[in-house]
This record gives structure tokens, sequence and C-alpha cells, in this order.
């Protein structure tokens, strides 16, 4: 009788495990279907070419299948996700910056999305503007373009912002307000010295 209760415990432990990581296993999937999007969209802001931000989105989401234990007590998911992918995205960037850039990749924007409608020099303008712009914006200091990237998102409130990068709301909304005054200050330098 004794036996018969200890394997029937034992049962309930193993159904309930398999039960927990079968729900463990369905968080994440969702996680991933909800905010691969948001991932992807922070890992290519910082890093700026596509094969980069799909390798620092995988990387995303098996450091959050590796901590899924920690997901129990994650309040809001979308914060947690967008810190960790901020914190891969950085690290490959750093990483890369250590290695040579070939040079065909060094000075190129990623190539936009040809429309039928504008014709081949507005395109070729745009394309230039844009590279323009992201110079400018990868000049700015880190703690000015880290908030402005992710709010240029359009995906994150300031809220948002401050608890994946660990600072204050007063201070993104800050960091924010100056770092588009030094892009707008430097757009009119630009476009009074020589045209964009």
């Amino acid at each position: 009788m004794l036996e018969g209760r200890r394997v029937l415990a034992e049962q309930a432990i193993l159904t309930g495990a398999a039960t927990a990581e079968r729900s463990r296993d369905e968080l994440i999937e969702q996680l991933v279907r909800q905010h691969s999007r948001l991932v992807y969209r922070i890992a290519y802001a910082v890093l700026r070419r596509h094969h980069d931000a799909e390798d620092a989105t995988q990387e995303t989401f098996l450091r959050v299948l590796r901590y899924s234990s920690k997901l129990v007590e994650v309040e809001d998911p979308r914060t947690w996700l967008a810190r960790i992918a901020w914190r891969v995205a950085v690290d490959r960037s750093r990483k890369r910056d250590q290695r040579e850039i070939p040079l065909e990749d060094a000075d190129h924007p990623v190539p936009e999305i040809a429309s039928a409608d504008p014709s081949a020099e507005h395109a070729l303008q745009s394309s230039q503007s844009g590279a323009a712009i992201e110079k400018m914006i990868a000049a700015l200091p880190e703690k000015l373009r880290a908030p402005l990237i992710l709010s240029a998102l359009r995906e994150m409130a300031a809220g948002e912002i401050a608890r994946a990068l660990g600072i204050n709301e007063a201070a993104v909304r800050s960091r924010v307000f100056r770092a588009r005054q030094i892009l707008q200050q430097k757009l009119n330098r630009a476009l009074n010295g020589r045209g964009l």
C-alpha cells in the first residue's frame, strides 16, 4: 500500500513537471510570436545589417530559453525581451567593431526595398540622405543614441526604455530630447552647407 502511494506520488510529480515544461514551451512560443518583430528591430537598429540582426534575434530567444525559469518572475515580458535584445545587439556590435569590416559593407547603407513609383534619382538621393542620417545617429554618444533608437522604433514608451536601459524615465526623455537637438543642428548645418 505504501509502495503504491509512492509510485502514484512520483507519477504525479512527473506529470506536473511535464505539464510545467509544456506550459513553459507554450509561453516561450507565444513570446516569439508576439515580440520577434520588436527584438529584430532593436537588433537591426544597433547592428544595421539584416543578417547580423537575424543572428542577434535568434541569440536573444536562445537566452530566453536558457533562462526560462525566470519567466515566472518577469512582470513585463516585452521590456525584459527588449533589454536582452539590446544587450545582445550591443555585444555583437562591439565584437564586430573589433573585427575588420569587409570593404563592400563599410560605407553602404542597407538597401531599401525599391518601389515602382519613385525615380532612380529620387531613390539615390533618399538613400544618400538615409546614410547621412545613420552616420549622424551613429556619431551620437552611446547614452544619447540608445534611448533615441529605442524611442524611434515607436514601439517602446519612455517607461519601457527606462527599464530596458536601467535608467529613469526623466533621463530617457531628456536624452531623447538632447539627441534630437543635436541631430537637428547637424542636419541644419548639412543642409545650409552642402545639402543632403
